[in-house]
């Protein structure tokens, strides 16, 4: 299924509450009621299939990314937020019971209780998950916690909304749209069901234990998991899995780190993690044996599709050298012919993050690796500053390398700054791939 076919999908399930109150050819209001009702019927709608967009659903996120799910979900949770505020705005009809022979509501808004007060939780709580959302950083909140708040609270707004759909809404009293809101509220909470519950238990049968936690730069670890049985992860080099380390597989304590060994190296799996925050600053202290549950892979940064590519240019920043070390050593693995190049950013070299392990790449398969420090120690020898547009037309541009594959993968700020200077080197957008987590 292409990626248009899934906005396609979007689309129509968004639109198909509007498309059945207008088949109900009921008497017109006047234009502020019906936009005020369709604006309603559209955050209803979008709230519902937010629930689709969690990132963890693979037949989705293999044909348009994990990232553009996870950036999706956040957007249009807003613009449903932005509906559902102005909805009840809108009305210009009387807020009154409907007269005998008003059989439709043509002339007034129901302002009964019950069918109020579920707009008004769902009203509220919808701003509430979405403010949340947005001021998590800076609230400070653990992730589980937030999570968890997280969750609750969509389930809240959804079942709050579906309710008042039903009790207050004049196109919404119709049989088939209210089976229709009762089905997706179902969908929705299923949807749910399967990430914290289906998946962790199938999880649950598959365990890991550490192997080993080992240095592996300043403040960055080398995470080793080994396999309890025969079963292993059939992923592609460059792909991500969330890991529960250390506690039951239905914790909310998952986080996402990309894979940095390669498929053909065998059943286990090893990550490059840097201690960002709560959930990683404590990595170092994990010993070995200690009970992992692995959920995954997930993600589209790999050379799947580009054998056509006549070479492989890598950029990183950071921690962002995990998923390009496992597509590095995948190529090495396989033998692949193609040249490769790997330009990898840090601000000192204390932060080179497998330093040996891109030397040995650099000298049995023959990639180029460049460092590039933008705060270099006296006697450096290397490329300084930041990967910029003057150095990719160096490494790019004279070199001939216009028509290979880039595959990106660093802080935001960079992943941009190097996706505009490459596409003003020419370099085609099909041949870029990068994925990006980190949003507002």
């Amino acid at each position: 299924m292409p990626a248009a076919a899934l906005i396609v999908i979007y689309l129509a399930l968004v639109l198909t509450p509007l498309g059945l109150a207008w088949a109900q050819g009921l008497p017109p209001r006047t234009v502020w009621d019906e936009l005020a009702s369709g604006l309603g019927l559209l955050a209803m709608a979008m709230i519902l299939v937010e629930f689709a967009q969690l990132g963890r659903f693979r037949a989705v996120t293999a044909r348009v990314g994990s990232d553009v799910v996870m950036r999706s979900h956040q957007l249009l949770a807003r613009v449903a937020l932005a509906f559902a505020l102005l909805h009840p705005f809108f009305y210009v009809s009387a807020l009154s019971d409907p007269p005998d022979w008003d059989v439709t509501r043509q002339t007034v808004v129901s302002y009964a209780w019950p069918a109020i007060w579920p707009g008004l939780v769902a009203w509220l709580g919808l701003g509430v998950v979405v403010t949340m959302a947005l001021a998590r950083d800076v609230a400070g909140y653990r992730y589980e916690i937030w999570r968890g708040l997280h969750g609750l609270g969509a389930v809240l707004v959804a079942c709050a909304g579906v309710l008042h759909a039903l009790r207050a809404g004049r196109y919404s009293g119709d049989d088939l749209l209210g089976w229709v809101w009762i089905a997706g509220l179902g969908l929705a909470l299923t949807a749910l069901a399967v990430v914290y519950g289906v998946a962790p238990a199938l999880r649950a049968r598959n365990p890991w234990r550490v192997r080993s936690v080992t240095p592996a730069a300043l403040r960055t670890w080398r995470l080793r998991l080994t396999p309890e049985g025969a079963h292993r992860l059939r992923y592609r080099a460059g792909q991500f899995a969330w890991l529960t380390i250390g506690r039951q597989p239905f914790s909310l304590n998952d986080n996402p780190f990309s894979i940095a060994s390669a498929p053909s190296q065998g059943p286990e799996l090893e990550f490059i993690i840097k201690e960002l925050g709560d959930a990683t600053n404590r990595i170092g202290q994990i010993a070995p044996g200690t009970r992992v549950y692995v959920e995954g892979p997930h993600g589209h940064l790999t050379l799947t599709g580009q054998d056509d590519a006549p070479g492989i240019a890598l950029i990183a920043g950071g921690v962002g050298i995990a998923p390009l070390l496992g597509i590095l050593r995948e190529m090495a693995a396989r033998g692949d012919p193609r040249p490769s190049l790997l330009i990898y950013g840090n601000r000192v070299p204390e932060q080179i993050a497998c330093g040996e392990a891109l030397q040995a790449l650099a000298q049995d398969h023959g990639t180029q690796v460049v460092h590039v420090l933008s705060e270099p120690p006296e006697g450096w020898t290397g490329e300084t500053g930041f990967v910029d547009a003057r150095m990719l037309q160096r490494h790019v541009a004279q070199a001939g390398r216009r028509d290979w594959l880039f595959v990106l993968c660093g802080p935001p700020p960079m992943l941009r700054a190097v996706e505009t200077a490459l596409l003003d080197l020419g370099v085609p957008a099909r041949r870029i791939l990068s994925e990006q987590f980190v949003y507002d």
